[in-house]
């Protein structure tokens, strides 16, 4: 994947109407039009139980033909296929799929740790962008949408619903929680606290996205998670910044201060031995955080907050 150069950047950020720290609803509607970037049709049975659009692999009063059989007590005698009893001289009744409504849902992580990025885009401002283009493609696959949009100081909740306004108000919601930074310490919201809330707003059958840098990742989160996937279908996107995989180069040795606004440490800068361990140990903890969520039976998808989605999504 190609990483831009400083005017290729100003470039990218200029054409999507975004300056890569804060959000506007213009560079959310950009996604509107790139929904096709995404295929969110269902990997696993559909368990919801209202009708819709997607074929279930129960078998019931559906639209949808599936097959004909011998007739069997209690089977309903309109649904006896004339034409085979006819040919084959035995009594045989049709069978048919049952359609079911999908409902996605989205957990967008938009908490201290997300508002970082030292290339393109902050990390919460990426998640923000694949939230609205998840929004937009289940949209045009006639999906209802809803989302739990947190930060460490409030969340906000949307039910599943079909029209163009719940996906406005979902990316209305992104701009409104990503503002918001101010921290309640008494009340500080945690990773957990909405998968809690993830699994009581997600009914059974829903596709369930996670889109998070995954730092708070715990076993309570992923207790929740576990069993949220027994009737859900779960993505996880794990969104990073290049800075935290590796350390920049530096041609001389040098230590350089680093600051998150409160607490301070200084690192050392082309130091091989010293940039060797930060690798190790941001990939040990990658693995870990992968390997947790795989054991909630989800599917993992590694996203970098410095390259654009367009470049990243192609084939997933």
């Amino acid at each position: 994947m190609m990483q831009f150069n400083l005017h290729e950047t100003q470039a990218w950020l200029a054409q999507h109407h975004t300056n890569g720290v804060s959000l506007s609803m213009k560079e959310l509607l950009y996604y509107q039009n790139k929904a096709a970037l995404l295929d969110i049709s269902p990997k696993k049975a559909i368990q919801a139980k209202l009708a819709g659009s997607y074929l279930a692999k129960t078998k019931g009063r559906g639209m949808e033909f599936d097959e004909a059989r011998h007739y069997q007590p209690g089977d309903d005698i309109r649904a006896i296929d004339w034409r085979v009893t006819a040919r084959t001289g035995k009594t045989h009744t049709k069978l048919y799929r049952e359609e079911k409504e999908r409902p996605v849902f989205v957990l967008c992580d938009l908490s201290k740790s997300m508002h970082f990025g030292t290339e393109l885009l902050f990390k919460s401002v990426q998640a923000a962008h694949l939230t609205s283009l998840l929004a937009w493609a289940a949209k045009n696959h006639g999906d209802r949408i809803g989302g739990l949009l947190f930060n460490q100081s409030q969340h906000l909740e949307f039910k599943p619903q079909t029209r163009q306004k719940s996906v406005l108000a979902l990316l209305n919601g992104l701009i409104k929680v990503h503002s918001s930074a101010a921290t309640n310490k008494n009340t500080e919201i945690t990773f957990a606290d909405s998968c809690a809330r993830l699994r009581r707003l997600a009914r059974p059958g829903s596709m369930v996205f996670l889109i998070s840098d995954f730092t708070q990742m715990n076993e309570t989160a992923k207790r929740h998670l576990s069993r949220l996937s027994r009737h859900c279908e779960l993505v996880a996107y794990k969104v990073s910044d290049s800075f935290e995989h590796q350390l920049p180069q530096a041609k001389v040795v040098q230590q350089v201060a680093l600051t998150d606004g409160v607490q301070n440490q200084t690192l050392l800068l082309g130091e091989q031995k010293t940039a060797t361990h930060y690798q190790q140990e941001y990939n040990k903890r990658n693995n870990q955080v992968v390997k947790a969520l795989e054991q909630c039976r989800a599917k993992v998808i590694q996203l970098n907050a410095g390259i654009p989605l367009e470049q990243q999504l192609v084939g997933r």
